[in-house]
């Protein structure tokens, strides 16, 4: 079973156009959009489909409009992948938004898988099945009715009367201009498929913008923090992000703050070195002093002459001389 599928996979490649045929002709429902099955009741009964009496249909709601109805949903599609041990992780917070890109992706995947099941998809009657739901008995009729109205537009109209002369024939200005505003049928499929590439482009703009996003914010974070908050690193870090302009001034400003910070740093260190600088000089000063007592100014005497009076004067008081 395609439980994993790489991003490389072909089943990646199936477009939207057949996506959708394939959801409609399962489950005779009348999608437009591949993202009008975000609410997730219709991968719950595709994976019915898949495996039948599997999904506790009761639980699902077809006419779930706010996210925490989604959200019972996928976590009754979740219990199912859980039953079935299918390790598929299901993004319900980007589902649940309708974003075009990742509900074509799920959807593809879900297509893979049950096309590798292929159970039960001959006797299955979605219609039955999606009575016990909540909305699905209006999900039904509405099905039913469009495949009607599809059925008889396609028909030919071969019973039109003939109108009056007067209403049959308008005039060539009227037809022209009717023709005019009418738009190309054949231009009808590529319009649907550039809007289509515009969605993808605009979901995948945001994707990269919401990346960008929360990495400014970590920043944002750190720099709060009390320990390096009042650096002048920071400060200039955060008068880049909170700068509303987009002319340059905010850069210009922050390398400023960091250089004046760097010459303060490198003046305020200058008198240290000076006062080092003279104990240093007074140290050397008392150390010579130490080392040379001898002073030759005048009428001073030198310890050495102090040392010779006083054992002349014990030489002339001794009783032996």
């Amino acid at each position: 079973m395609a439980t994993n599928i790489g991003i490389m996979d072909s089943a990646y490649f199936v477009g939207r156009s057949e996506i959708l045929t394939w959801i409609n002709s399962t489950l005779q429902l009348s999608l437009s959009k591949v993202e009008e099955a975000c609410s997730g009741a219709v991968h719950c009964q595709l994976m019915d489909a898949a495996h039948p009496g599997i999904v506790p249909m009761h639980k699902v709601n077809f006419d779930a409009k706010n996210e925490y109805e989604m959200i019972q949903n996928y976590k009754v599609l979740q219990d199912v992948f859980n039953k079935l041990k299918i390790t598929k992780h299901i993004e319900v917070s980007k589902l649940v938004k309708g974003r075009p890109l990742d509900n074509l992706e799920f959807m593809q995947w879900m297509k893979r898988y049950c096309d590798s099941v292929n159970a039960g998809a001959h006797n299955y009657n979605p219609l039955e099945r999606r009575e016990v739901c909540k909305g699905g008995r209006e999900g039904g009729k509405k099905s039913a009715q469009s495949q009607a109205s599809t059925k008889a537009s396609s028909a030919p109209k071969s019973h039109s009367s003939h109108p009056t002369r007067r209403n049959e024939v308008p005039s060539a200005n009227a037809a022209a201009s009717q023709a005019a505003k009418r738009p190309s049928s054949s231009g009808g499929p590529a319009y649907d498929e550039k809007i289509t590439e515009l969605k993808l482009s605009i979901d995948s703009l945001e994707k990269e913008r919401d990346f960008y996003f929360a990495k400014l914010r970590d920043i944002e974070i750190l720099c709060q923090t009390p320990e390096i908050e009042r650096l002048p690193v920071v400060a200039a870090i955060q008068k880049i992000l909170y700068d509303a302009g987009n002319d340059g001034t905010a850069m210009a400003e922050a390398q400023a703050m960091i250089s004046s910070d760097h010459y303060e740093d490198a003046a305020g260190l200058s008198p240290i070195a000076e006062v080092s600088d003279e104990r240093s000089a007074s140290e050397n000063q008392k150390r010579k002093n130490i080392v040379n007592p001898e002073f030759d100014a005048a009428g001073i005497t030198t310890p050495r002459q102090r040392l010779s009076d006083i054992s002349n004067v014990h030489c002339s008081e001794s009783p032996l001389v």
